[in-house]
């Protein structure tokens, strides 16, 4: 049985991309490393190396979360995080839907303002 970390940086390389994995690891301190440890092994090397369900549909809830509980920092990296989850625009935009139904107008419309600004900056690139 793979170690969870080991797996966790697998597929935490797999869904960010290793420029981003890169520059995070480059920045990790001791001070952090319990954290950055805790977050590979438990989001990465358990959550989401999960196959019950697919990476786009990760994906998807992820986004919704984040934007529900106001966890905005956050949405950017999974917005660009959707060209390797298989997260299509129009996925993103359903999820926001329900997060605006049922969490509120005001995390989605904000989650939604960031989405937008993050694909302009992803075409750009």
């Amino acid at each position: 049985m793979p170690d969870r970390y080991e797996t966790g940086m697998k597929v935490r390389r797999g869904v960010l991309g290793d420029a981003h994995v890169d520059r995070a690891e480059a920045a990790k301190t001791e001070f952090d490393l319990p954290f950055q440890r805790l977050i590979t092994e438990a989001a990465w090397g358990t959550v989401w190396a999960s196959d019950a369900i697919s990476p786009r549909e990760r994906s998807m809830l992820t986004l919704a979360l984040l934007a529900a509980m106001g966890n905005f920092d956050e949405i950017p990296m999974h917005i660009r995080a959707t060209v390797r989850t298989g997260a299509s625009k129009q996925d993103v935009i359903e999820a926001f839907q329900h997060v605006a139904i049922y969490a509120g107008v005001p995390k989605a419309n904000h989650a939604i303002k960031l989405a937008k600004e993050t694909y302009r900056e992803m075409e750009q690139d």
